[in-house]
């Protein structure tokens, strides 16, 4: 789907989208839930939930919606199945399923076949495999199917507790995964970041949804110690408001739009709520760094923000984001170029010399970020704006179009 944007300020009351990175944890933990089931409110249907739904079905997990956005969970409980043959996991696009449910599904079953679209096999697994060949696992991905076997009797389990080294500056999704499983092991375990611990907030909402269903953890300087032989308990919970789709509103605050934002919880462990500081400095001129390191998912919506202030913007610690739905630095530059804006990309940064938006035509790149971004900046742009693949907005923020239309947004669907 392509559409055309006629500039246009916005105007109106806004409540993002629920959390997608909260609505994982609370998914994957209520399927764990032994002696009972989760309660979980204000899930929403993007592709990315549907994926982890679906894995966790496969998994073994059952699923009840019981109204608009609520979903009871029956659990596993503990009680895994024989190990047999390996489940084949459709991850979509998804690189939280993925690499959440790879140790999962390790640990229910002993092993698993795991697919995926777009680039979500070409994305980084290293620390994983590394890992897991260290401890005897099988490894092997190949035609874009990634097949990991444990090759034990299922009571020895192919996962054992012990000692997980893995560097810290490739994803936190590789910790959270095993996060979420080692609790569940007879004995004690220790996650250690062999390097610096990128993103550690994301680590901090898995601690805080398992907290929830009674599993504890705890830090020890920057390496987490897990007590085993834990269980998962029922538990009610509602997803927060996004964050990271916070972001793209106050993008369009910051390019003159009137938009009120509603629903956000300030305590949050979210480590996107960094874009309130971050939009705050992007609101005054001179010339400003951002790290990205902990918040990577900002960049698109930082940088429409950098397109239109005075001074120059560099963003930096940024070399994970050539791998996401799209090179995203590389991604990012194109969109802020093709509207007339002077870019630049390094090796792991990006840096954009604030001035005008102008029309132009937008390449989504399959990216629902890169489009939501394009979406915003079009809201300053001089002429109109076509963004290509409109509909890539559907992995994260399905109403996405409706709401921006709702606040005022002229768009044509060509």
């Amino acid at each position: 789907m392509d559409v055309c944007i006629t500039p246009r300020r916005l105007s109106g009351t806004v409540t993002p989208p629920p959390s997608k990175s909260q609505a994982h944890r609370l998914l994957i933990a209520a399927a764990l839930v032994s002696g009972g089931c989760g309660v979980i409110h204000g899930l929403a249907d993007s592709q990315d939930i549907q994926a982890t739904r679906r894995c966790l079905t496969v998994l073994g997990a059952r699923f009840d919606d019981a109204g608009p956005g609520t979903v009871r969970v029956h659990g596993l409980g503990g009680a895994f199945a024989e190990a047999g043959p390996a489940p084949i996991l459709d991850c979509g696009e998804s690189g939280s399923t993925l690499r959440s449910l790879i140790p999962l599904a390790l640990l229910v079953n002993g092993s698993a076949c795991f697919t995926g679209r777009g680039r979500l096999m070409e994305r980084p697994l290293k620390p994983y495999e590394e890992l897991f060949r260290e401890k005897g696992i099988s490894w092997t991905l190949q035609d874009g199917v990634l097949t990991v076997d444990g090759g034990k009797d299922h009571d020895a389990r192919a996962l054992s507790p012990g000692e997980y080294r893995m560097p810290g500056n490739v994803s936190s999704q590789f910790f959270t995964g095993l996060l979420f499983v080692l609790p569940l092991l007879a004995e004690d375990s220790t996650l250690v970041p062999v390097t610096p611990l990128e993103s550690r907030g994301y680590l901090e909402m898995t601690q805080q949804v398992q907290e929830l269903s009674g599993i504890v953890s705890r830090w020890q300087g920057d390496a987490l110690y897990i007590p085993g032989g834990q269980r998962y308990r029922p538990f009610e919970a509602t997803v927060e408001a996004d964050w990271s789709q916070a972001a793209f509103w106050y993008a369009a605050i910051a390019l003159g739009s009137q938009v009120e934002l509603k629903g956000l919880n300030a305590f949050s462990a979210q480590g996107d709520m960094a874009v309130v500081p971050h939009f705050l400095r992007l609101t005054r001129p001179g010339d400003v760094d951002i790290d990205l390191s902990g918040i990577p998912d900002l960049l698109p919506p930082l940088a429409v923000m950098a397109a239109v202030r005075s001074g120059v913007t560099r963003f930096v610690h940024a070399a994970r984001l050539r791998m996401k739905e799209s090179d995203r630095l590389e991604t990012t530059a194109a969109m802020l170029s093709a509207l007339g804006v002077s870019v630049r990309t390094g090796p792991d940064s990006l840096t954009v010399t604030g001035g005008s938006l102008s029309g132009g035509t937008v390449d989504g790149a399959n990216d629902h970020r890169i489009v939501m971004a394009a979406a915003i900046a079009a809201t300053r742009a001089s002429g109109g704006v076509t963004i290509r693949g409109a509909e890539a907005v559907r992995k994260s923020y399905p109403d996405f179009w409706e709401v921006y239309q709702n606040l005022g947004g002229d768009v044509h669907v060509l």
